[in-house]
C-alpha cells in the first residue's frame, strides 16, 4: 500500500515526512488556494526537496485538450518529467491523457466518480486513477463498489494502472478502500492525525509507561 499526503502545506509535509513512509504528495487547485498567494513553482520545488524520491502530483487547470497539454508541459518544465500530471477524467481530459501518455508523461486521472470513467482511464494508459471516495458517498454512489470494479479491471487487462483513492472523511473509508484493493491512498493530514491520535493508543502507551515506572522507578530500559 502506498500512502500519500494530500496537502501543499510545507510544515505539515515536513512533519509527516519524518513520521510516515510517504510515497508522495498530491495537490489540486483547491488545496493550493488554502496556502494563499504563493510563488507556485518555487513552493512545489520546495516540496520536492522535502519528499526526496517520493512522487509529486500536480493538477492542470486548463479545460480544453490543448490547454491541458500546455499546463502539463509547463509543470514538467518547472518540476521535472517525473512529476505526475493530474487530469480530470472527462472528454477533454481523456483526449489529453491519450496524447500525453504517447509523449511519455506520467498521468494521474482524477475526479473519478464512476466505474466507466475508471475503465476509460485504464484504457487510456493513466498511471493512477483517483476516485473520490467521500464525494461519491455523498452522491449515494457506492464508492467501495466503484473502486473494486476498477481494481478488477486492472487485473483483468493486466494494466499497469493503480488506484489512488482520494477524498476521505474518516479512517473507516480509508480502511474500506484498502480492503477492496486500492493500491494507494492520499489523505489529508487530519486523517493521519485522526488515525494515530485515538485515545486508546495514548492510554496503552501511558499504561505501559506507568507499569514500568512502578517496578523500575526512574530507571530507563537501557540502564537496567
Amino acid at each position: 500500500m502506498k500512502f500519500m499526503l494530500d496537502t501543499v502545506n510545507l510544515e505539515e509535509i515536513r512533519y509527516y515526512q519524518a513520521i510516515l513512509p510517504l510515497a508522495g504528495v498530491t495537490s489540486n487547485p483547491s488545496i493550493i488556494k488554502k496556502e494563499g498567494k504563493i510563488d507556485l513553482y518555487a513552493h512545489l520545488a520546495e516540496i520536492k526537496k522535502i519528499i526526496g524520491a517520493a512522487d509529486l502530483h500536480v493538477q492542470v487547470v486548463g479545460e480544453a485538450k490543448d490547454d491541458i497539454e500546455k499546463d502539463a508541459h509547463a509543470i514538467v518544465d518547472h518540476l521535472g518529467k517525473e512529476t505526475f500530471i493530474k487530469i480530470p477524467t472527462n472528454e477533454a481530459g481523456l483526449a489529453a491523457i491519450k496524447s500525453l501518455k504517447e509523449q511519455g508523461f506520467r498521468i494521474t486521472a482524477t475526479a473519478i466518480y464512476t466505474e466507466f470513467q475508471g475503465y476509460l482511464a485504464i484504457a487510456a494508459g493513466a498511471d493512477y486513477l483517483a476516485p473520490y471516495y467521500n464525494r461519491m458517498e455523498n452522491l449515494n454512489i457506492a464508492a467501495a463498489d466503484v473502486i473494486a470494479a476498477m481494481v478488477a479491471e486492472i487485473k483483468r487487462t493486466s494494466s499497469n494502472s493503480e488506484v489512488l483513492a482520494a477524498s476521505f472523511k474518516n479512517v473507516n473509508q480509508v480502511n474500506q478502500a484498502c480492503r477492496i484493493g486500492a493500491q494507494a491512498v492520499t489523505l489529508a493530514p487530519s486523517i493521519f492525525s485522526q488515525a494515530l491520535s485515538m485515545p486508546s493508543i495514548k492510554k496503552a502507551v501511558t499504561d505501559f509507561h506507568n507499569d514500568w515506572r512502578t517496578i523500575f522507578a526512574t530507571e530507563n530500559l537501557y540502564e537496567v
